[in-house]
């Protein structure tokens, strides 16, 4: 479990693609003195699993087939900069909102606005998860939980802060970038919930 609270930007030293998985290893500049394999990161919001330490500065993870359809990692490429998290700790403060590392899906920049030293950015997502996006809501993009300002059919507006654009790489983001979207959970439990007490009707 996360909280949408970037620790750190890294980024990707190498990428290594096999027919059934892809092989990635970050480099960071966090201390992972406590680090051992198998723990879990949350790399541009998804979450990955430990499985190497190529030297002191680096996690190497493995990716999977259904890992690589649902995130941007399927484009990404070596020295792409990554938003990095590692996972909570019993007792740690929840800055953002509860973030699993799911991936729902990819989303695109639609557009980029200056407000003073804010920036809106407009983002589009497909049909099967702007439901799930509410006006004040939670969401989190590239693993940075932020609060949805406005929504429309399939797009949604959100508003960085200076501390964000410069401590994440959402500041980087132009139109037509896409971006890793996980929507609110408890949309997802709610509905199903839904769904059976109208089947039982």
């Amino acid at each position: 479990m996360f909280t949408g609270i970037i620790q750190d930007v890294g980024s990707i030293e190498s990428i290594q693609q096999e027919s059934d998985q892809t092989h990635m290893v970050f480099n960071t500049a966090l201390d992972m003195a406590n680090w051992k394999l198998g723990d879990s990161v949350a790399c541009n919001g998804c979450c990955l699993t430990i499985t190497a330490f190529p030297d002191k500065d680096s996690f190497a993870a493995t990716l999977s087939l259904e890992t690589l359809s649902l995130t941007t990692f399927a484009q990404t490429a070596v020295q792409d900069a990554i938003n990095l998290e590692p996972a909570l700790c019993m007792g740690d403060a929840l800055g953002g909102h509860m973030v699993t590392g799911h991936i729902d899906g990819i989303g695109e920049v639609q557009s980029v606005r200056e407000i003073g030293e804010h920036r809106e950015y407009a983002f589009v997502v497909p049909d099967a998860l702007a439901r799930y996006v509410v006006v004040k809501g939670s969401v989190c993009i590239n693993g940075v939980s932020l609060t949805v300002n406005r929504v429309g059919r399939n797009d949604f507006t959100v508003n960085l802060i200076p501390h964000t654009l410069s401590r994440t790489n959402l500041g980087a983001l132009q139109a037509g970038a896409k971006v890793n979207i996980e929507t609110d959970m408890y949309g997802r439990y709610v509905e199903r919930l839904m769904q059976f007490s109208t089947e039982k009707k």
